[in-house]
């Protein structure tokens, strides 16, 4: 049985601790993530364990009793440096006796502090009734430690490195946005699309995710700013191309094309901004016992998600919930997209830069693929817009493509792009004005008495 207190193993054991982190890197490397200077009560001990992370840290070595001789004069109680100098002595003249059983034993007494702060942390939650968190906490909490995964042996994993589904990439409903990310965004990818307020952020998920269904893929969509019901229409709006304003009046045109549909949708609303990655990551898990494992996973949108990381600075919550995002990615092994909104400089722009985008620069390097989606009002008018390519980690970046966008049913069209499109969009504003619209498939939407319900689709 594995004691609660380091105190109650012995001076000899923690000696024989110190000695191991001290002389063998391996076992230092093992237990780094686990390890922690507050679980000894020794104050001599603890500064032994702080400054072995401290230059673990740094040089992802050990340090050895030269530099900790220098480091040691800097502490200026003295009774607490004679006791440190001391400690070192022993720990380095300690006996090999023994030391893999005080390594095995350490480690799970590490793995057990961890457990035990992570039920702590969760009387809060418990108050709270974030059952999903608690779980989530618990789990990491087991799995601290475990990993025996060396990771991808280059010499000997070749043949891994060429599988064919080695990324196993979901096509995007735009073949050229396909020709950049080498067939699509693939396991464990994290792709972002920013986008002004009102202008088709969100239909661009309801893209992708229809498109991946027909396509054959289960798909989750998270929504964290409009209901379920309201982002299924959506999707019925996309798939029988019926503007979603109209779709309530043709529910059988919605129940004949269902049952075609070869992939699973699951809608999940979640409050915004109670919600955290780990509450989507249970979901995730649930969803999984109910034998639908997603293929892609959409949000909707990442940056009204809450994070559990204590901070007064906005930007480093964001942050730490576009890393924990990407971390979902790479661990289900799944593509995630999500949206974000871009400042208001970038509202005004024809072609939204990478520095136009709200917290824009930590966001775009989190992320492997990065596109922008500018639509200003006459292009919400004419049915236009453009795709810029902000970031590739797998091809080009910098391109920017037209976009014919139907925010009615979901629909945009990708071309190439040329500075004639604005001087065409500008042409159909003016013959808007004169009766003589003939924009792209706006025909159905140009002929109905503008309403309010319209405009609160377009975002």
């Amino acid at each position: 049985m594995t004691l609660k207190s380091i105190q109650e193993y012995g001076k000899e054991f923690q000696i024989k601790v110190l000695s191991s982190l001290l002389t063998h890197k391996e076992f230092l490397t093992n237990i780094y993530d686990i390890l922690n200077e507050e679980d000894f009560n020794n104050q001599a001990h603890r500064w032994i364990i702080k400054e072995i992370l401290k230059y673990y840290d740094k040089y992802h070595t050990t340090p050895s009793l030269d530099i900790l001789k220098v480091e040691v004069k800097k502490v200026e109680n003295e009774v607490l440096q004679l006791s440190i100098k001391e400690q070192l002595r022993e720990a380095y003249i300690a006996s090999e006796e023994d030391l893999k059983y005080v390594q095995e034993e350490f480690s799970a007494f590490c793995k057990n502090q961890q457990l035990k702060k992570a039920l702590l942390s969760s009387v809060d939650l418990l108050k709270a009734g974030d059952y999903d968190s608690i779980k989530i906490m618990v789990e990491n909490a087991l799995k601290a430690g475990n990993d025996k995964n060396i990771g991808h042996e280059y010499n000997l994993d070749i043949e891994t490195r060429y599988r064919e589904d080695a990324r196993s990439p979901i096509p995007t409903p735009w073949e050229d946005i396909n020709n950049l990310l080498q067939g699509g965004l693939g396991q464990g990818d994290f792709g972002l699309i920013f986008g002004n307020p009102g202008g088709g952020k969100s239909w661009s998920l309801v893209a992708l995710g229809g498109f991946a269904v027909r396509m054959g893929y289960n798909v989750l969509h998270y929504t964290l700013e409009l209901g379920e019901d309201y982002v299924g229409r959506r999707y019925d709006a996309f798939f029988t191309k019926i503007p979603v304003n109209h779709i309530m009046q043709n529910k059988n045109k919605v129940e004949e094309v269902i049952p075609e549909l070869p992939g699973k949708l699951v809608i999940k609303e979640f409050p915004m901004g109670k919600a955290t990655i780990h509450t989507i990551e249970s979901h995730i898990n649930k969803c999984g016992d109910l034998d639908i494992k997603p293929d892609l996973v959409l949000i909707d949108y990442v940056d009204l998600l809450s994070t559990k990381k204590r901070t007064t600075d906005r930007k480093g919550e964001i942050d730490d919930i576009y890393t924990s995002t990407k971390g979902l990615a790479r661990e289900l092994k799944v593509p995630i997209w999500s949206v974000s909104q871009v400042n208001r400089a970038g509202a005004k722009d024809d072609v939204i830069e990478g520095d136009k985008a709200a917290g824009s620069y930590d966001k775009i390097m989190i992320t492997d693929f990065c596109l922008s989606l500018s639509r200003k009002s006459k292009d919400k008018v004419n049915g236009t817009g453009r795709f810029h390519v902000m970031k590739n980690r797998y091809g080009m970046d910098g391109l920017t493509y037209g976009v014919k966008a139907d925010t009615s049913t979901g629909h945009f069209e990708v071309h190439d792009y040329n500075e004639d499109d604005e001087l065409v969009s500008n042409l159909q504003t003016d013959s808007l004005s004169t009766g003589n619209f003939n924009g792209y498939d706006k025909g159905y939407v140009a002929q109905q008495p503008v309403t309010n319900e319209f405009f609160s689709i377009n975002s």
